[in-house]
């Protein structure tokens, strides 16, 4: 069976062709290959970027012609699984989910349960035999659409029951949550359009130089619960470490929870050998498909699990958002197991990435000296010292500031982004605040518990992410050298194979092995830069300084012909000069 295009929409019915990524987004994608790999995943379809596209084209509105094809998919979706969307017999709910071309975790925004009204959750009660469950149901989708598609700012997580939902968010937006589900739908995909263009979504693709106009797919699945019962839970597996990147499985599992609860961090997941030790054969199958996706991916991959009943569905599997440590070692395993060329293992790793993996760390005897404020899990490794503060605007008005917050959430990217390091009360290693600081790259230590945030607001920590301590006022470091980095030697050597440009230590020794020359930018006056790069004057062989070891200074040398740049540090050097031959299209 081959995916059937219509205008907006796309089918992912165990599809033959390959659906472009740019059309359908990285979550919808990564459900075709599940699904074309045979694994059990919840049928869904997906509504294009096209449409998005339209939708802001549009004045933001759905474009002529979705509404009618939402109704063809869900009736899809009702034939494969013998359910009703809006039924009073074996309901349909749905997810409304978010996808870019280009991962963003939780930057846009995902509407679960959708479908309930009261009628819908009489039906759900009935078929469960548990009328709690199907009420809990009900009360998560109005916090859902009511903070998500209406735009209510009250706190809605902690409300006891569906009326006091709703009659909060009435009273904050003057709205009502619709009874229709047909209404719910054409209002959710809205919200997720919309959700694209938030400021936590824009602060994202700048810090990463991602185009803003790229918009977002939104993926419409039919539900599984990991609340139905005992024998139902929530997870998230990774196939390698994404911390170190050690060849191991990385995950959590929260038993009888929705997703939300795992990424949001408002509960602790247990580790994954709390599943195994409780459904070891859904342990055992979810990691043998994790080892498929891992090597048909030819990367670590991020998997999202749900288990009902006993039964493991997968919701997404895409390449995980790894630190600088873990981004290194995973490439160096990957060749060792011959999944990667080292040309190709080159580029797994940016020069970012490095600049990072060899910031200073703290020494040994200072930290033992030390006073110990608060203790977490380490979810993103680093050494930061900064004051404490409790918002997401105090750290982007300060940057450079330690962002400490209950948990965080997508809404905090920007502080997140600014901040030197994130600290958290709550939430697991695969929390909101976890996984973003991975891609950022900032030191991260969550769980540390409850009041750790007011008892530090104000105070100047050093903040070990890579033992999970925070420390008492401002800890001596050390440099680190790349040179005495066995992952970090092996891939400047691979490097030094595929870059155009010889990259030599800038010290005395380097001196014979240069012809002519050598212009110095940091000998270049302030007022004579241009971008804060100096001209490079035609025929130059060789350059030097620091101004020529950033990316910029870098691109500039390159541009200019230069065959030889020193730099104090090598390997980002080496790295910039890949990815910039690679843009101009020069790949040996």
């Amino acid at each position: 069976m081959t995916a059937v295009r219509a205008r907006w929409t796309l089918t992912l019915d165990e599809p033959v062709v390959e659906p472009s990524k740019d059309l359908v987004g990285g979550k919808a994608w990564s459900l075709w290959r599940m699904r074309s790999l045979g694994l059990r995943v919840p049928p869904a379809f997906v509504v294009t970027t096209e449409a998005c596209a339209a939708y802001y084209a549009h004045g933001q509105t759905l474009p002529d012609g979705l509404a009618d094809e939402l109704v063809a998919g869900v009736r899809l979706l009702e034939q494969e699984l013998g359910r009703t969307f809006g039924g009073t017999e074996r309901p349909l709910l749905v997810s409304v989910r978010s996808g870019a071309a280009v991962s963003m975790p939780g930057m846009m925004d995902t509407i679960l349960d959708l479908g309930m009204n009261d009628e819908v959750e009489a039906a759900l009660a009935a078929e469960a035999g548990d009328p709690a469950f199907a009420a809990e149901v009900h009360r998560r989708f109005c916090g859902f659409y009511g903070r998500l598609v209406l735009g209510c700012t009250e706190e809605l997580d902690d409300l006891p029951d569906v009326a006091t939902v709703r009659r909060t968010v009435a009273d904050d937006v003057a709205e009502p949550i619709p009874a229709d589900p047909w209404a719910q739908l054409h209002a959710a995909v809205a919200a997720v359009f919309a959700s694209s263009r938030s400021r936590r979504a824009m602060a994202y693709r700048r810090r990463w130089g991602i185009p803003d106009d790229l918009g977002t797919a939104v993926t419409v699945q039919a539900m599984v619960f990991g609340n139905l019962d005992q024998q139902s839970g929530t997870g998230v597996l990774f196939t390698r470490n994404p911390v170190d990147g050690a060849r191991e499985p990385y995950g959590e599992y929260l038993p009888c929870g929705q997703g939300e609860d795992v990424v949001s961090g408002r509960v602790t997941p247990q580790p994954l050998t709390h599943l195994a030790e409780r459904q070891p054969a859904v342990h055992a199958e979810l990691l043998t498909a994790a080892e498929r996706l891992d090597a048909e991916g030819r990367d670590a991959q991020d998997i999202e699990f749900t288990v009902q009943h006993g039964e493991l569905f997968l919701l997404q599997s895409r390449p995980a958002k790894r630190t600088a440590r873990a981004a290194v070692g995973i490439a160096r395993a990957l060749v060792r197991e011959g999944v990667l060329t080292p040309a190709e293992a080159v580029r797994r790793v940016t020069a970012e990435q490095v600049i990072n993996l060899l910031r200073p760390v703290i020494d040994g005897d200072a930290a033992s000296r030390a006073a110990v404020l608060a203790t977490g899990a380490a979810a993103s490794p680093g050494v930061a010292t900064g004051v404490v503060v409790a918002t997401a605007d105090e750290a982007a008005a300060t940057p450079g500031s330690v962002l400490a917050r209950h948990t965080t959430s997508p809404e905090d990217v920007h502080g997140m982004i600014a901040a030197a390091a994130v600290i958290t009360e709550v939430g697991g290693t695969t929390s909101h605040a976890a996984v973003v600081g991975r891609a950022l790259d900032v030191p991260c230590v969550v769980g540390c518990g409850e009041g750790v945030v007011a008892s530090l607001v104000g105070r100047t920590v050093t903040v070990d992410a890579t033992t999970g301590r925070v420390h008492d006022g401002e800890v001596p470091t050390h440099a680190v050298d790349e040179r005495h980095d066995a992952d970090l030697a092996e891939l400047t050597t691979w490097a030094e194979d595929v870059a155009t440009v010889r990259v030599l230590p800038d010290d005395a020794d380097a001196g014979p092995e240069l012809d002519g020359p050598v212009v110095d930018g940091d000998a270049v006056a302030p007022e004579e830069l241009e971008d804060g790069v100096p001209a490079v004057p035609p025929g130059t062989r060789a350059v030097r300084g620091a101004v020529f070891s950033t990316p910029a200074g870098t691109r500039a040398a390159l541009d200019a012909g230069v065959d030889t740049i020193l730099a104090a540090r090598r390997l980002p050097v080496l790295l910039t000069a890949i990815a910039h031959q690679d843009t101009a299209g020069s790949t040996p």
